[in-house]
């Protein structure tokens, strides 16, 4: 039997995916502070006190939470973990980057609290809608060729777990090479103009906290040549269930891609 003491009580998350979790495994009482950019689950927002943004956070009104244990995401917290490490605060900074890296930051917070099981229970639900979802795509009569983008200025290409959610909804990153890259800037685009060269059929714009603008997209030199915009589409999907590495991506997120790529598939498929 789990002996509550050996598990972590008061638990603050500094990003969304671990508030996720916590909350579809049960244990949404152990957490005791949130990020203030969380959407998921709504209820989140009404029942925890906000105490960090994604590159900052206020480090006092944490500390006085009492916490045992702050979970972060990636290299751009690192400040922050570093300042709460010093006031003698126990730090998890997660820095999975792909489909099997969410699957597997499901399964590690579950065991942290005591709940592998119901994290298992979890990570089992994703991989079976990914393989639905994959099913699906199979049967579709042709792939589009898609451009994702996570911010305009400069342009930032998709990162890895969402050219792979991609492809698994049955359409193809036309900057694989760049999917690899972990870091926003090593994704920038040098020069817009290799968007049009690679003429995607979709694109799928999330802009990390702004609204994405189609019609400036559309807009840009030289992309009127793009089948994409030549046909009308241009798609946002939005940053909290898609650039997120958690369950939102593997479940909403990739069911909005999916959509989005049956419809142009069985679309021209009509048309031909």
């Amino acid at each position: 039997m789990n002996r509550p003491d050996l598990y972590p009580s008061r638990i603050v998350c500094l990003t969304e995916e671990p508030t996720e979790v916590l909350y579809a495994i049960g244990e949404q009482d152990r957490i005791v502070g949130i990020s203030g950019f969380t959407v998921r689950p709504p209820r989140a927002r009404k029942e925890k006190p906000k105490v960090s943004a994604f590159t900052s956070a206020k480090i006092g009104e944490i500390l006085a939470l009492q916490p045992d244990l702050v979970i972060g995401f990636s290299d751009i917290q690192a400040d922050i973990a570093r300042d709460l490490i010093k006031a003698g605060v126990e730090v998890w900074i997660s820095n999975h980057r792909s489909v099997a890296g969410i699957l597997g930051y499901i399964r590690r917070l579950a065991g942290m609290v005591g709940r592998a099981e119901a994290g298992e229970a979890l990570a089992q639900r994703a991989e079976a809608h990914i393989a639905a979802v994959t099913a699906a795509a199979a049967a579709l009569p042709r792939r589009p060729r898609v451009y994702f983008e996570e911010w305009d200025q400069p342009p930032i290409t998709g990162i890895r777990w969402v050219a792979e959610l991609a492809r698994i909804a049955g359409g193809d990153d036309v900057f694989p090479e760049l999917a690899e890259k972990s870091l926003a800037r090593d994704r920038i685009l040098a020069d817009a103009q290799e968007v049009v060269r690679r003429a995607p059929d979709l694109i799928f714009g999330s802009w990390c906290g702004k609204r994405f603008r189609p019609a400036a997209v559309a807009a840009r030199p030289g992309w009127d040549a793009i089948p994409a915009v030549r046909d009308g589409e241009l798609h946002e999907i939005k940053s909290p269930i898609i650039l997120q590495p958690g369950p939102a991506a593997l479940f909403d997120g990739l069911d909005a891609l999916h959509a989005r790529i049956a419809a142009w598939a069985r679309r021209g498929d009509m048309v031909g």
